[in-house]
């Protein structure tokens, strides 16, 4: 891409974002991801005067003496953005192809965050990590991660959610709060993502098109998988063939489903073409 396209196209992402997160979210923002008080630190044995609430179980059963945990405040989250980056988000009927979707989703959370004072880190990934942004505050950041939004070329065109998962698990070590933004469309990832969920707080955020769900009646046609590159002949007008399909695409959102909430992990369905304020808001109120 042109320097001068994609200064254009940067510049008109942040006005939009950056306006959504001062008008909208920086008070749910604030509401849900401030505010949470005190973060674990270490234990140490009970002290008279201690509050019982805090004692630690199980390490007073382990010592069979009683021990408390320590807290202390939290200063500062660390917000750190999951986007996917393969093939498939190459793919969109309605206004906007899911990649600017998420690239946009990323912007609003990120301009959120740093009105916050938050820092703000990116893991670009397709079957593999493409690229790490460590965790930063300020502006100049921000309008960083929205070029590698726009413009990062991956080197890989399949998708692996578990491989960032992974990642992300052993590159973050302090306790943080993670977007993961995806049509999720992968191998399974449960195992990956209860791990990365018990150690830091994830929400998912589904980014689909509405022409995904069905095949239009368009008769024979030619069609490419974006990730395996693989092509073949479809009879599109076939009914069995569209029913083949839409059970696929019905079983693989309800197992998507599933692994979300074997996980506890909270998602929002985000769909190209409509209006994402409504489902991201709702999100954080859930919480």
């Amino acid at each position: 891409m042109e320097a001068a396209e994609l200064i254009k196209k940067v510049r008109k992402i942040e006005i939009k974002t950056r306006g959504l997160s001062r008008q909208i979210f920086a008070g749910e923002y604030q509401s849900v991801f401030k505010g949470r008080g005190m973060a674990f630190s270490e234990v140490r044995e009970y002290q008279y005067g201690d509050d019982i609430r805090n004692i630690d179980w199980n390490v007073t059963a382990r010592f069979d003496r009683p021990y408390v945990k320590v807290f202390e405040e939290e200063r500062e989250l660390t917000v750190m953005l999951l986007v996917d980056i393969s093939g498939s988000g190459d793919f969109g009927t309605q206004e906007k192809f899911k990649r600017t979707l998420m690239a946009e989703l990323a912007a609003v959370l990120s301009f959120s965050a740093i009105q916050n004072n938050d820092k703000v880190g990116v893991i670009l990934f397709s079957d593999r990590v493409e690229k790490f942004i460590p965790p930063k505050k300020g502006r100049q950041h921000i309008l960083r991660v929205i070029r590698e939004l726009i413009d990062y070329e991956a080197s890989s065109r399949a998708t692996d959610v578990s491989a960032a998962l992974k990642y992300f698990t052993n590159a973050i070590n302090k306790r943080c709060t993670a977007f993961l933004i995806s049509d999720l469309i992968s191998p399974p990832f449960e195992e990956s993502l209860r791990i990365a969920s018990r150690k830091h707080d994830v929400m998912a955020l589904r980014i689909l098109d509405s022409r995904e769900a069905s095949l239009p009646p368009l008769g024979l046609m030619k069609m490419r998988d974006a990730e395996s590159g693989r092509e073949m002949w479809v009879d599109t007008s076939s009914r069995a063939v569209q029913r083949a399909y839409a059970e696929w695409w019905v079983g693989l959102q309800s197992r998507i489903d599933a692994t979300l909430m074997r996980c506890g992990v909270d998602a929002a369905m985000i769909r190209t073409g409509e209006d994402y304020v409504k489902p991201l808001m709702k999100l954080f109120k859930l919480r």
